[in-house]
C-alpha cells in the first residue's frame, strides 16, 4: 500500500495539538481526518473513514475510552493510538483492556507518535480482533497511583499488562515509594479482586513465628485436630502481599518455594499438604542480589518470585511528578473532609528542589500537614519553606543518631572479621556495652565537670546507678 493511500483518523480537542499532529502525519505522506469532538469522531467511524485511530482521552462531549468498545465492535480490525495526558495507572489498565494499539501518555514526541504509527500500519493486514474490554472496578480517577514521568508511565504499562494474569510480581524501590500501593493495584484491577488482598509485613514478625504466620498451625487434641489459618488460606482465591520479602527466615523461603513450585504447602505441625490457589506479590526495599551473595536469600526462590520485576522510581528521579501528586493530595484531603486549598506555582517549584528521602509518602505527609497548619487559602512559598527547614533539621539529627549505629556497626564487623570464622570468647555483651558505656560517661560528666546530679540526668539513669557505672568502668569522677 501506498503512503498517500494511508488514511488516519485523529480526535483531539485541542486544536493547537491537533495541528501539530497532523502536520507530523502529513509530512510522513498520511492522508488524516481530523475532529475535535467524540460525536464528530464516531460519524467518521459510521462513514468508514480511516485506517488508523489516534484520540485523546479527554474529549469535550465525552471519554474515549468509553467511546473505544463501541469503536472496536464496528471496526473490529482499527488499531487505535490513545493520547492521554491523565497521570495516572487506571486510564492505562483501561487502555490495555480495552485492547488498545498503543497508549502515549502526554507530552510526547512527535517521532515516537510517528513510529507507533508505521508499526501499526505494518502489522495493520494481520490484526485480529482486539479484546473485550472487562468490567472495571469503580477506582478514583486521581488513580491508586499518580505520575507523568517516563518512568512511572512504564509501571503503568508494566502493571496494564499483568493484571490479567496470575504471575508472580516482585516490587522493588525505597521505602515510601508506593509499593503497596502498586501490589493493591495489580489485586484490585485483575481478576482476582472479588477476593481478599492480604498483607503481611515480615519484617514486624519474630523469625521463629513466620511459619505458623504464613502457612497456619495444627492443634492436635484428644477429640480433634484442628489448623489455625495462616495467611495463605486467608488469602484463598486472592492475592497475598508479601511486604519486605527479603527479611523472611531462610528456612521459610524452602517452604515458599515448594508453594511457587507445585502450589501446595503443609501447615506448621501437619502432615497433609493443602492446595494454594493464592496469586503472590512480593515487595522489598532491600538489595536481594547482595543477600544472595551472604546467603541470606535463595537464588532460586528469587527467580520465581521475579518473573515480572516492577522497580519504582524514587521521588527524586522523578521530579516532574510532584505537581500531579500534590494536586492529587489536595483533592482526596478535600474529599476527607481536610480544608480545600492550592499551592503556589512557587511553592510547587520549591517542593521540587527538595530530595525526598521518604519518597512519595514524605510528599503526602508534609501536604497534609500544610493543610492543616497553614491559615491561607494558597499555600504559599514561605510556608513550604518553612516545612521543610524543618524537615532539613529533622533528617541531620537522624543521620546523626544513624552514624553513631553505623560506628558501632562497622566496629562490630570488624572485630567479628578478626576473628576468622572463630567465635568469640563469653560475655562479649558486657564487654560491647562496657565499650560504649565509658566514653558515653566520661564525656557526660566533662560537660557537667563532674556534676553527678546534672550527668545522671542527661543519661536519664538515678544518681545511684551512675555511682554504680563510676566504679566499675573505674572513671575518674571529676574527670
Amino acid at each position: 500500500m501506498d503512503a498517500k493511500q494511508k488514511h488516519i483518523l485523529v480526535a483531539e480537542d485541542d486544536k493547537s495539538v491537533r495541528l501539530v499532529v497532523q502536520q507530523a502525519l502529513a509530512r510522513q505522506g498520511y492522508t488524516v481526518h481530523s475532529s475535535g469532538n467524540a460525536s464528530g469522531l464516531w460519524k467518521l467511524i459510521e462513514a468508514g473513514k480511516g485506517d488508523i485511530l489516534i484520540t485523546d482521552v479527554a474529549l469535550p462531549d465525552g471519554d474515549a475510552l468509553d467511546l473505544l468498545p463501541r469503536i472496536k465492535e464496528k471496526r473490529p480490525d482499527l488499531p487505535v493510538i490513545v493520547m492521554s495526558a491523565r497521570s495516572t495507572l487506571l486510564t492505562a489498565v483501561k487502555a490495555q483492556q480495552i485492547g488498545v494499539f498503543e497508549y502515549l501518555p502526554k507530552p510526547f514526541e512527535l517521532r515516537n507518535l510517528v513510529d507507533v504509527v508505521a508499526r501499526a500500519f505494518l502489522v495493520i493486514s494481520g490484526s485480529s480482533d482486539a479484546p473485550t474490554r472487562d468490567m472495571l472496578p469503580q477506582l478514583e480517577d486521581g488513580g491508586p497511583l499518580v505520575g507523568r514521568s517516563r518512568s512511572m508511565q512504564d509501571i503503568f504499562k508494566a502493571v496494564a499488562r499483568v493484571v490479567s494474569t496470575d504471575l508472580t510480581v516482585l516490587i522493588t524501590g525505597e521505602s515510601g515509594t508506593g509499593k503497596e500501593l502498586v501490589a493493591k493495584a495489580v489485586h484490585d484491577l485483575g481478576d482476582r479482586r472479588q477476593h481478599p488482598f492480604v498483607t503481611v509485613n515480615l519484617a514486624t514478625i519474630p523469625h521463629d513465628k513466620v511459619d505458623a504466620e504464613l502457612f497456619g498451625v495444627e492443634n492436635k487434641s484428644a477429640i480433634v485436630s484442628m489448623i489455625n489459618p495462616g495467611r495463605f488460606e486467608q488469602a484463598d482465591g486472592g492475592t497475598l502481599f508479601l511486604d519486605e520479602v527479603g527479611d523472611m527466615p531462610l528456612e521459610t523461603q524452602t517452604r515458599l518455594l515448594r508453594v511457587l513450585q507445585d502450589g501446595t504447602y503443609v501447615p506448621s505441625g501437619s502432615t497433609i499438604p493443602v492446595k494454594s490457589n493464592v496469586r503472590i506479590i512480593a515487595a522489598t526495599n532491600k538489595n536481594l542480589q547482595h543477600l544472595m551473595d551472604q546467603g541470606l536469600f535463595r537464588e532460586d526462590l528469587f527467580y520465581r518470585l521475579n518473573v515480572v520485576p516492577l522497580r519504582l522510581p524514587p521521588l527524586r528521579d522523578r521530579l516532574e511528578d510532584i505537581t500531579p501528586l500534590v494536586n492529587h493530595f489536595l483533592a482526596k484531603s478535600a474529599e476527607n473532609g481536610l480544608p480545600s486549598k492550592v499551592f503556589s506555582t512557587d511553592a510547587k517549584r520549591l517542593l521540587k528542589t527538595w530530595y525526598w528521602p521518604g519518597n512519595v509518602r514524605e510528599l503526602e505527609n508534609m501536604v497534609h500537614r500544610l493543610l492543616v497548619l497553614h491559615n491561607e487559602d494558597v499555600i504559599d512559598v514561605d510556608a513550604v519553606a518553612t516545612e521543610l527547614s524543618q524537615q532539613d533539621k529533622a533528617e541531620e539529627d537522624q543521620n546523626e543518631s544513624d552514624n553513631i549505629s553505623q560506628s558501632v556497626d562497622a566496629h562490630i564487623r570488624r572485630y567479628f572479621d578478626a576473628l576468622k570464622g572463630g567465635l568469640p570468647a563469653p560475655g562479649l555483651h558486657g564487654r560491647i556495652m562496657r565499650e560504649v558505656e565509658l566514653p558515653l560517661i566520661t564525656a557526660t560528666l566533662e560537660i557537667t565537670r563532674g556534676n553527678q546530679v546534672k550527668a545522671a540526668d542527661i543519661l536519664g539513669m538515678n544518681r545511684n546507678t551512675l555511682r554504680k557505672k563510676i566504679k566499675e568502668l573505674g572513671i575518674t569522677a571529676g574527670r
